[in-house]
């Protein structure tokens, strides 16, 4: 059954406007928790694309009191508040774990008092590290995280494996602070909703792009890093050789997976991968944004390595069409024409250099 009333925090965020679009559309009243972080929103003031019919509670989750009155009245939670990146999270760590883990901790603390009849929390494909391989034989391979004396080597690829699409079965690879505070939100979530008899799912989020990204925000997924550069006529910039892949998801097809979740029963008490079910390199990404925004810049190879960075990483998305009758329906190509139309009125600030002189700074970029 549709919950009637949905708290979404972050919800003024690129992913919860979208989620908050679709659940309107089926009826539902929706309220949003979010600070306004200015890395996201900029000015700091309610986001013009955010749905006037969406409830904003200005406040952050590591406020109690802003939690509890966020909560009045809400039969439903979607958890997507945190901090994002991985670059980031390796030096503002205190941060990221307060904003993640301690924010999740705050928010099932006022659900152990006021249960809630479904709550969904925003997990994410970070927590697997490194994907599923096959080796020569056909066997199943989980590998260990290549190391630093590796990646300073340029040894990018681990030898006699096949990447293969990457099932919840595979164990965790937390190979940085967000990754771990999104584990951390995960299984926090879980936990405290056989606890409290509220029924729960984590959705892993694969690489998410479309309209509304933070394009200022050089910490943002990767495919809105390179619109940002491209809208400055400058060429995106990809680490190691571009070849590694990801599995790159319409925002449109995730809010539908969040629906379904609220909805649908089958997934309770799960962690169910959300993606496209395709992988392309980030080569292949850089390539086809730039061809789609009408700009004759080459991609950077850069040939350089960041700490925490992984290999391949796609979705085995058979449990979403189990448990919650999830489907991909917006083609990449599709969504990469809608957000090629919408960056045509956007102004976006080129901050990656500044974001990658950081990480070099610390000695986070090989």
């Amino acid at each position: 059954m549709a919950p009637s009333s949905v708290l979404v925090t972050g919800g003024a965020g690129f992913i919860g406007s979208h989620l908050a679009d679709a659940l309107l559309a089926r009826g539902a009243r929706v309220r949003a928790l979010d600070n306004l972080t200015p890395q996201v929103h900029g000015d700091g003031g309610r986001p013009d694309y955010l749905a006037a019919d969406v409830e904003l509670v200005v406040g952050d989750v590591r406020d109690p009191d802003a939690v509890r009155r966020a909560l009045s009245g809400v039969d439903a939670v979607v958890h997507l508040a945190a901090r994002v990146g991985v670059g980031q999270s390796m030096y503002e760590i205190a941060d990221y774990t307060s904003a993640n883990s301690v924010g999740t901790a705050v928010l099932l603390e006022a659900l152990a008092e006021s249960p809630v009849e479904k709550l969904v929390v925003a997990s994410s494909m970070s927590i697997y590290g490194e994907g599923l391989y096959r080796d020569a034989a056909g066997a199943e391979v989980e590998p260990p995280e290549r190391t630093r004396a590796q990646l300073e080597r340029r040894e990018w690829e681990l030898p006699g494996l096949e990447p293969v699409p990457t099932p919840e079965r595979k164990s965790a690879g937390l190979t940085s602070i967000y990754a771990l505070t999104k584990y951390d939100q995960e299984r926090a979530c879980l936990v405290c909703g056989e606890a409290y008899g509220i029924p729960t799912v984590a959705l892993r989020l694969f690489n998410v792009f479309g309209t509304r990204q933070a394009l200022s925000n050089p910490y943002t997924g990767v495919l809105a890093i390179f619109a940002s550069r491209l809208l400055n006529d400058r060429p995106p910039r990809v680490f190691e050789d571009g070849l590694q892949r990801r599995d790159f998801v319409s925002v449109h097809d995730i809010a539908r997976a969040f629906a379904l979740a609220l909805e649908r029963d089958g997934a309770d008490g799960l962690a169910v991968n959300v993606g496209s079910g395709r992988s392309l390199t980030v080569l292949e990404i850089a390539e086809n944004v730039a061809a789609a925004t009408g700009k004759e810049l080459a991609p950077e190879v850069t040939g350089e390595a960041r700490v925490g960075d992984i290999r391949h990483c796609f979705a085995d998305i058979a449990l979403a069409r189990e448990t919650l009758g999830y489907e991909p329906q917006v083609a990449f190509e599709d969504g990469l024409a809608e957000l090629a139309a919408w960056l045509e009125g956007q102004v976006a600030d080129d901050r990656v250099d500044v974001a990658s002189g950081e990480l070099a700074r610390r000695g986070l970029t090989l």
